[in-house]
């Protein structure tokens, strides 16, 4: 008896016996892993105590990304389900006389789609399968995903059709394939997509090439194999037609075929295309994606490596990313589509006019930020915004080994744990506001001189949340064990917070190691100090902040003071606030000091930070200290947690101990 699974299977053992006659397989995924793996710096050994049982996290290379691996409830069915429609409709052989002939395709229509209401528009996305394969596959491995995307509100009700470049709807062999998908596109144009637009309810206002044209905003191609070749095909001759493209495992063959990929000219064709017809403005967006053990990966990562070296193929416009471990197969395609889906119908919900997203840049009176992003958001886009100018790179980890996520939805920083994606997608959406509306966001703390003689110190920086003017400052210092700055959950989210209750806050950007972390956070204070008419801040009862790592900057700053780290004598802080780190040491000149710990953090011990408090409350200095029960290391605002509404009384210690009102 044939399985489903049989097309798949001829398609990946007739590849890789090709691959394996001569396909040259490129280093660049291998590079990519290698380029990534996380290095412990001298500095982060010295706090080994603390992080030795973490496990590191491999990145991204530069504009590219790791696949996130779709949750095992998405691939069961989902409470409200999806209904798959069988259509026949007329179209002709392309491949030899034109004559009519009777197509078949199957339509996803989301659950809740009435065909009788016409006021509702949904955007449409179709799939195409490889060689071997047929009308309606997608459905049968990835509709649990489609009705788990849509219930769980992670892309919008959509319309998903599934169709054949076959004229028979079966194999033709691998040569009769190609003759089959190289004239697909006439087929799209003329007949599948005015079939299918004309009877379910797109923004197509009609099936005129005129409105089907209109309408590109809200059409999404994307393909597998011989499919993912047919969807470069499609932005070659229907980029006037469609806007989003999801090539996956395959590169364009435009010219050439496989054995004679061509990648150059193939990119120069892509490239001249754009520029002669004005898709950087039009707009479109290209998500490549291969798993790294997939037999013929080699032209995915070549056509992506020649894509990722010409300036005009920028995020907005194509990303390559990589599922780890992924082979020729639908496991694979799944997780593509997983990952794609949020981001692309994110960026139509931005582009377009649907009424089944969430319209972008509206207004949120309560705190005056506009909402530029969302969870879907990739973080690539939020370093490269050019409203941020050259500091965007260091809103995320510069060393990006120690990140994971594509997306501000799925961050994921190592040693950390409970980040909170709304927070992290509010924050993004302060900063840019802040920039927007020309505020001075970011500021250097060293010259250009002092950078020049050291180019690490480029990697350095305040990020300011404004205050009421004249009111006290906070600098926190996010951890990431001397090795990273964690700021996305450890210092930018209680910066944020600070400054909605009027203080001043500025979380810092340093240099891995101990040494060069509190020399950084020594000159920030005189920075400060020096600046404080611009700033419009108070300088009295500063307070220092810190988590883990930045937990002990903040506390060897509070006793020792700047003076020790190589600048001027400066005030110290009217409080320190420790958290989650295991420092022990006392030596009886510390500030007053709040500090915060959960009971199963395997990284920092509760029960020494007790005995460190203790010993501070008996040297006469006010100290204090919250023990969340069963929570983990680095829990940030703990959000959602037992630990969620600790800042409220951080702040209330530190007012506490102002001396100057």
């Amino acid at each position: 008896m044939k399985t489903k699974f049989l097309p798949l299977l001829i398609t990946y053992a007739f590849l890789c016996m090709l691959s394996a006659c001569g396909e040259a397989q490129n280093a660049l995924a291998e590079k990519a892993v290698a380029d990534n793996e996380v290095k412990e710096s001298s500095d982060a050994k010295s706090t080994q105590d603390e992080e030795s049982n973490m496990n590191e996290i491999v990145s991204a290379i530069s504009q590219t990304g790791w696949t996130d691996a779709v949750p095992t409830s998405y691939r069961s069915a989902a409470s409200k389900q999806g209904s798959i429609t069988q259509i026949d409709y007329a179209s002709k052989d392309y491949v030899n006389d034109s004559s009519p002939i009777t197509k078949t395709a199957y339509v996803y229509t989301p659950y809740g789609y009435d065909e009788k209401d016409t006021e509702t528009k949904y955007d449409i996305m179709y799939l195409m399968h490889g060689w071997g394969g047929h009308a309606g596959e997608y459905f049968e491995y990835t509709k649990d995903l489609f009705d788990n995307l849509i219930e769980n509100g992670d892309i919008p009700p959509a319309i998903i059709v599934s169709p054949t470049f076959y004229n028979a709807n079966s194999d033709t062999g691998f040569g009769g394939s190609v003759s089959e998908f190289r004239q697909f596109h006439l087929d799209f144009e003329e007949n599948l997509m005015p079939a299918v637009e004309g009877r379910f309810h797109t923004y197509a206002e009609s099936t005129s090439d005129e409105d089907l044209k209109a309408s590109r905003d809200h059409r999404i191609f994307g393909g597998f194999s011989l499919g993912s070749v047919t969807t470069w095909l499609e932005f070659c001759y229907d980029y006037d037609y469609i806007k989003y493209f999801i090539p996956m495992s395959g590169s364009s063959w435009y010219y050439g075929g496989y054995g004679d990929f061509q990648i150059e000219r193939n990119v120069d064709f892509i490239e001249q295309l754009v520029k002669d017809n004005e898709l950087d403005e039009r707009g479109y967006f290209i998500y490549h994606a291969v798993g790294t053990n997939d037999a013929v990966k080699s032209q995915s990562i070549d056509m992506a490596d020649e894509m990722l070296s010409r300036e005009i193929f920028t995020p907005d416009h194509y990303v390559f990313y990589q599922k780890d471990g992924g082979y020729h197969d639908f496991n694979a395609v799944e997780e593509y589509l997983y990952n794609a889906l949020p981001v692309i119908f994110d960026k139509i919900s931005q582009d377009g006019e649907s009424d089944n997203a969430v319209r972008m840049e509206k207004e949120i009176t309560q705190t005056g930020i506009t909402e530029y992003y969302t969870r879907n958001t990739l973080i690539s886009e939020v370093q490269s915004d050019p409203a941020f100018g050259n500091y965007g790179r260091l809103i995320f980890p510069v060393d990006s080994g120690y990140m994971g996520g594509s997306t501000l939805g799925n961050l994921s920083l190592a040693w950390y744990n409970y980040i909170d994606p709304d927070k992290t997608v509010e924050i993004c959406n302060y900063m840019k506001t802040q920039a927007e509306n020309g505020n001075t966001f970011f500021y250097d703390i060293y010259t250009d001189e002092e950078k020049k003689a050291d180019p690490e110190k480029a990697d350095t920086g305040l990020f300011f949340f404004k205050g009421n003017p004249g009111a006290k400052f906070a600098v926190v210092n996010a951890g990431g064990g001397f090795a990273y700055v964690g700021a996305m959950h450890d210092s930018f989210p209680h910066a944020l917070e600070l400054s909605k209750m009027g203080y001043n806050a500025f979380a810092l950007i340093y240099r891995p190691g101990a040494q060069t972390a509190c020399e950084d956070l020594a000159r920030a204070i005189a920075f400060i100090f020096e600046h404080a008419e611009e700033l419009e801040v108070d300088t009295s009862d500063y307070s220092l902040w810190g988590g883990s790592a930045g937990a002990r900057m903040a506390a060897w700053l509070g006793s020792y003071g700047t003076e020790s780290f190589g600048e001027d004598a400066y005030p110290r802080p009217a409080a320190v606030f420790v958290n989650y780190t295991g420092l022990s040491e006392v030596y009886g000149n510390e500030p007053p000091t709040y500090s915060a710990v959960g009971t199963s953090d395997g990284i920092a011990s509760y029960r020494t930070m007790e005995r460190r408090i203790n010993a501070i409350q008996t040297n006469g200095t006010d100290a204090e200290i919250e023990v969340f029960h069963g929570l983990s290391h680095g829990f940030g605002l703990g959000t959602g947690t037992a630990a969620e509404g600790w800042i409220d009384h951080a702040v209330e210690f530190w007012e506490r101990n102002m001396k100057n009102d």
